[in-house]
């Protein structure tokens, strides 16, 4: 049992039931929905002490802004009940053999549902938070992604959130921990109408969260820039630190080095990492099932993607950039896998998608092609070597952008992880079209194939194609993820 003189805010019939179990109704404060308890149990509440206020007008628990506005009226603190839509689905326990050698199928499917019911209970239990104390703010923090840029602008984007302590997950973590902390990430909460202000050389720079708690600056410099990492001062200036202070953090925008002779544009998604992004299903496992320690590069990729920023020089350092269809939300565990794998980082330009977009089955072509636009648009004068697979469209966004900027792509490499027929014969016939053009498009099975055929066309030095053979090898030797 629990009790509080907070009071608690109840926006659905499931809330109040798990509620009214959980506290001893003399001293609370409920402020319900119409129409979730009846007049009964609303008069039993009262006759055993409970504070007890049936809103005038019911607040959809699916409104955040309905809700945010409540609470901004509120006279004092408040738990609120979290929206059941904003809970993840609840997994199904295994049957055991002998469970299922001893019931019938239809004794089977009930236990099943039971099963379900009593995991969607425990996620009930759960629901309830402390969500803000008006007048003193929410505690919030600053998420700034690596930014980029050239030598007169750099672009910065980043975003404003509901503090939350994501843990660190470790290589024994369970399934279980790993689909706690995937959630937490997709589900954590966004700030919008925030105020971020942005230093750099002496000058001031201002932006306002979107809807999705986003922020994005393009910072002008004067003098120009070096190539390096630049770092910008970020705050909220309307929130406050634990301390007292604002809160703060620092961006870094990269600028290409002058040694740089061209730079290159990667997919992730079955490209470097293993997802199996063609089936939705597999890819939520995975995603739940393993972190940046335990998730799967593609063979050999660590190493060629080395070789291609280290060039044919040697130290070129060749900007290397991503940009995947995965949510901005798993920013943080792929720059870990990336960090873990040894991949060279670089900016990750990823997809602004909600909870319940994250594995629809729509087209993700279109940011793709705007994203990869956007890094064009700071390098007129750099040609591109473009790294994608077969599973979705990659071939044929990078066509699009061969057609839209032929002098801006040196090569396409394709990674051939779809065998059906007819995806095959489409890209053999986007392999005629782009040869027309002078530039290839290159249908690899591995990264070793890649790499022998990038070192024949000057882009990485011959000698590092036995690091590459090596890096496959070892990862050969690697488990895969449970």
């Amino acid at each position: 049992m629990q009790d509080t003189d907070m009071p608690f805010l109840v926006l659905t019939r499931q809330g109040y039931d798990d509620l009214v179990a959980r506290i001893r109704p003399a001293g609370a404060r409920l402020r319900l929905n119409p129409g979730i308890a009846s007049h009964d149990e609303l008069a039993r509440l009262r006759a055993e002490g409970a504070d007890v206020e049936v809103l005038p007008a019911p607040l959809s628990p699916d409104r955040r802004g309905e809700v945010d506005a409540f609470l901004d009226a509120s006279d004092g603190a408040l738990w609120v009940e979290r929206a059941a839509a904003q809970l993840p689905p609840p997994l199904p326990l295994p049957v055991t053999q002998a469970e299922a050698a001893q019931a019938p199928a239809a004794g089977r499917r009930e236990a099943l549902r039971q099963r379900l019911a009593d995991t969607a209970g425990t996620f009930a239990r759960q629901a309830l938070r402390r969500l803000r104390v008006p007048g003193l703010g929410r505690q919030l923090m600053l998420l700034p992604y690596q930014g980029f840029g050239n030598a007169r602008t750099l672009w910065i984007k980043g975003r404003v959130l509901d503090e939350v302590a994501f843990r660190e997950q470790a290589r024994d973590d369970s399934g279980w921990r790993n689909l706690v902390a995937l959630y937490r990430r997709l589900e954590a909460d966004e700030v919008p109408g925030a105020r971020v202000t942005a230093q750099f050389q002496g000058r001031s720079y201002e932006a306002i969260t979107d809807d999705g708690g986003y922020f994005t600056f393009e910072i002008a410099a004067d003098p120009p820039l070096p190539g390096g990492a630049h770092r910008i001062e970020l705050a909220l200036p309307d929130a406050r630190a634990p301390g007292g202070g604002p809160v703060t953090g620092v961006a870094e925008a990269l600028v290409p080095a002058a040694s740089a002779r061209f730079g290159i544009i990667s997919d992730i998604d079955d490209t470097v990492l293993w997802t199996n992004v063609t089936n939705k299903l597999n890819m939520a496992l995975m995603l739940a099932r393993t972190n940046a320690h335990t998730r799967k590069p593609f063979k050999g990729v660590a190493a060629f993607y080395r070789a291609l920023r280290d060039g044919a020089g040697g130290n070129e350092a060749n900007p290397v950039f991503y940009v995947s269809s995965s949510p901005w939300h798993l920013y943080g565990p792929l720059v870990d896998f990336m960090r873990l794998q040894g991949i060279p980082l670089g900016p990750l330009l990823l997809r602004e998608i909600g909870l319940r977009d994250v594995f629809k089955l729509t087209k993700h072509g279109n940011h793709k092609l705007e994203k990869i636009e956007l890094i064009l648009r700071f390098y007129p004068g750099m040609q591109f070597v473009l790294i994608g697979d077969s599973g979705e469209r990659d071939p044929e966004i990078y066509a699009e952008i061969l057609r839209r900027h032929p002098g801006s792509v040196r090569m396409i490499y394709i990674r051939n992880v779809n065998p059906d027929p007819a995806r095959i014969e489409a890209l053999d016939r986007l392999i005629e079209e782009t040869s027309s053009t002078g530039t290839q498009l290159v249908l690899a099975p591995d990264s070793v194939f890649a790499a022998s055929h990038a070192a024949a066309e000057g882009l990485i030095q011959v000698d590092r194609l036995g690091a590459v053979r090596q890096d496959k090898r070892e990862d050969e030797g690697k488990p895969a993820a449970n």
